[in-house]
């Protein structure tokens, strides 16, 4: 990648974090309690998008939706699991590159998620399930144990 055009993986990760912690803020989830237990948002994120008018969403509010809900997504897994940022190449992208978390799993293999792709699968199958929104992404890492399929 050309110098100029390098990510800033670390003002990325710092921005995503922030928002977090303003959509907490925003509902009533204390810093220190979110600090403590990322778990502790999820209780009021499903309730905010549960009451939220989708059905009188315009584009800005889905893309305001979604930057939230991946950035909550993203510091969950870093959060609870130890994950982090990395960069991609992405020919399909204009920059040349995407952002990622990386995570090492249950069985010891490291795996890289898109958070925006399970973001927009969720988002896709309304209504919005936040559990199953990190859970999806948890089973995509393989941060839980997996069940043993009879065979």
């Amino acid at each position: 990648m050309p110098r100029a055009s390098r990510p800033d993986i670390k003002e990325w990760a710092e921005q995503a974090h922030r928002t977090t912690v303003g959509v907490a803020d925003m509902l009533g989830v204390p810093t220190e309690a979110y600090a403590r237990d990322p778990m502790s948002l999820v209780p009021a994120l499903q309730g905010w998008v549960s009451r939220a008018p989708l059905d009188e969403f315009g584009h800005p509010d889905w893309l305001a939706l979604h930057e939230d809900l991946l950035c909550c997504l993203s510091d969950f897994l870093i959060q609870r699991h130890g994950a982090h940022w990395q960069v991609e190449r992405d020919s399909a992208t204009s920059t040349g590159y995407r952002y990622v978390i990386e995570a090492t799993g249950a069985d010891g293999r490291t795996r890289r998620l898109d958070p925006a792709g399970i973001v927009r699968r969720e988002i896709a199958a309304l209504p919005i399930e936040i559990t199953r929104m990190l859970a999806t992404a948890e089973l995509e890492l393989r941060l839980t144990p997996q069940p043993v399929e009879d065979t």
